[in-house]
């Protein structure tokens, strides 16, 4: 059964930059497409990024050219690259498959980005 678990997501002044990590558990994690997804306060969770199992990525429209999304097979374990942060980038980070999966939330990583 495949786990994920996220780690380093901290509070950051805007301008500042983060690295994110998902972890995965599971032989078979890595056929799998993958995304980052967030949640803000009283807002949906959206897919901020995703990369294929092939490696080619997409970004969503607010974090483009800001964020980068990256996976190491060999580690099983997916990156957010994450610069030029923003005050409206604070949420609780996820990593799942893409599309979600609902067996595979895990609890996430908190990014708080405030002077």
């Amino acid at each position: 059964q495949v786990q994920l678990v996220e780690s380093g997501g901290g509070v950051v002044q805007p301008g500042g930059s983060l690295r994110l990590s998902c972890a995965a558990s599971g032989s078979i994690a890595w056929i799998y497409d993958m995304g980052w997804y967030r949640q803000a306060p009283g807002k949906q969770r959206e897919l901020v990024a995703a990369v294929s199992s092939a490696g080619s990525t997409k970004y969503g429209a607010s974090v483009k050219g800001r964020f980068t999304i990256s996976r190491d097979n060999a580690k099983n374990t997916v990156y957010l690259q994450m610069n030029s942060l923003k005050p409206e980038d604070t949420a609780v980070y996820y990593c799942n498959k893409n599309p979600s999966l609902a067996a595979l939330w895990g609890q996430g990583t908190q990014v708080t980005v405030s002077s």
